[in-house]
């Protein structure tokens, strides 16, 4: 079945989108079957796109161990590989409003959030990396007299590129932005519920004028088409970003042909703040280090360990922020939040929020439905307070606009209650006291610790999680081990 636009701005941006697979350079019908796209907003389809079958999948791979092969892309020089990407960033720039309003439709997210963050860190990702295919150098190692030893680079191979729903095109950028500075070729596959801003990605591949093969794009579920992918002999690696328990079942997947595997997965962060933190100046933080994405986020912490002395100031600062954000469509430029993004996800976190209210736990603010936005899949920033740490709204992750206060009276006791969790992605804390901060971020089990700010990145800086929240590494000079290997060259000069 052929790709269907079901929105008028869905067709005019992807008018030259022919179909949802992208395969050795071209659009292709897929084998499979089809599903529907739906916008969070108003819970109507705007696209029905393919579901990638094995045989797909299989096209695709092979597609990609082509390209990997053919001296189009072996045998390019690193400075043009770096100039495709900058190429590419260039156009994504270009077409940002395109790119930002794709998202409002297809995640739910804001335009104007969309655009200054998804977009431009896109455009971030892929102008960093340009730079970082006439750096990857090899070394010579003193061995002794007659021999010249020296180490090389070469890609991992052929990638398949799993990624999430709740960042579409910046998972898209983090993902591709290294594996294409490496050499690797990929096949992407973005999650189901937000495949559209991967297809104009595709168009701007195509336009930039990568060669046929280098990047494959099969959209689909990830019980069929992801599946396929990871179990695919021809893939070497498998870079996943997503929940912890789809981590668990692609290494089962995977184990037989020992892939390579890199995974950012779940996270439920601690932000902590001590009584000594400049309230006044950064209760908006607080608020926005839980709610920002809609709380769609694997970083966001939403568990508010406050300080006794400062338990009532900070609760007061975070309510009143969460009430001011205005919930309403992505499209309507007056929102500062929208609709979470299916209405699976809209129920696992209700479910939550039901199970803490019904284990004493107090809602202050939100917890249902803003007034007049009863067809999306919309729900009001939401602050719980009296709950206890094994409670479900406290203990997994929510990733959804929910936020907990726990009061704490010393730092021992919060860092012992701050790392009593499978998971170690990121963590907040707030303080003047720069050297109890130091020490504080030394005990937290987690990638990446922030202090007096939240939710920074940059594809400079590496990312990823401890524990339960994935191994590997994002962004940074660390990403690139991940897609490539180092060959050691033995020469005997005697001879």
């Amino acid at each position: 079945m052929a790709l269907e636009f079901l929105h008028p701005m869905v067709q005019s941006i992807l008018s030259d989108v022919e179909a949802s697979l992208l395969i050795d350079g071209a659009w292709n019908t897929g084998s499979g079957r089809t599903f529907e796209i739906v916008d969070p907003s108003t819970a109507v389809p705007i696209a029905v796109v393919d579901d990638a079958s094995d045989a797909d999948v299989d096209r695709a791979v092979a597609a990609a161990r082509r390209a990997l092969q053919a001296d189009s892309w072996r045998r390019l020089e690193p400075r043009s590989r770096g100039r495709l990407l900058a190429r590419l960033a260039a156009a994504i720039d270009a077409h940002a409003d395109e790119f930002a309003t794709l998202e409002a439709l297809d995640n739910g997210k804001t335009v104007r959030s969309a655009k200054d963050y998804d977009v431009d860190g896109a455009v971030a990702w892929f102008e960093y990396f340009a730079g970082w295919p006439t750096r990857l150098e090899g070394s010579t190692i003193p061995t002794g007299v007659d021999r010249l030893v020296y180490t090389m680079r070469e890609p991992v191979g052929v990638v398949g590129q799993i990624i999430p729903w709740n960042y579409p095109l910046l998972m898209a950028a983090w993902k591709l932005a290294p594996a294409l500075a490496a050499g690797c070729t990929v096949v992407l596959k973005p999650a189901e519920e937000t495949p559209l801003t991967a297809l104009l990605l595709g168009a701007l591949i195509r336009e930039v004028g990568f060669p046929p093969g280098v990047v494959n794009i099969v959209t689909g579920h990830g019980e069929s088409t992801g599946r396929a992918l990871v179990r695919h002999p021809g893939v070497d690696k498998i870079a996943f970003t997503g929940s912890t328990e789809t981590g668990r079942a692609i290494m089962a997947d995977s184990s037989t042909d020992l892939k390579r595997l890199t995974f950012e997965l779940g996270g439920n962060n601690p932000n902590i703040v001590l009584a000594d933190a400049p309230i006044g100046e950064v209760g908006v933080l607080l608020a926005d280090a839980a709610f920002a994405n809609h709380g769609q986020n694997c970083c966001a912490g939403t568990r508010l360990f406050v300080q006794l002395p400062v338990l009532e100031e900070v609760t007061k600062v975070v309510r009143e922020a969460a009430r001011k954000i205005r919930v309403g469509p992505g499209l309507d430029p007056s929102s500062d939040m929208g609709p979470l993004v299916s209405a699976r996800q809209l129920s696992r976190v209700r479910s939550l929020l039901d199970s803490a209210r019904s284990g004493g736990a107090e809602v202050l603010v939100g917890g249902g439905a803003p007034a007049g936005l009863d067809e999306g899949f919309f729900l009001q920033p939401t602050v719980v307070s009296r709950a206890v740490d094994d409670d479900p709204v406290v203990s997994e992750e929510i990733f959804g606009p929910v936020v907990t206060i726990l009061p704490f009276a010393d730092v021992e006791e919060v860092t012992r209650r701050a790392n009593a969790t499978p998971y170690g992605l990121a963590a907040g804390i707030w303080t003047r006291d720069i050297g109890k901060a130091h020490r504080l971020a030394a005990e937290i089990a987690a990638g990446t610790v922030w202090i007096n700010t939240y939710n920074q990145t940059n594809p400079a800086v590496p990312f990823g999680g401890f524990k339960h929240s994935g191994f590997g590494r994002e962004q940074g000079e660390a990403v690139l081990s991940h897609y490539s290997e180092i060959k050691s060259v033995w020469v005997n000069t005697a001879i």
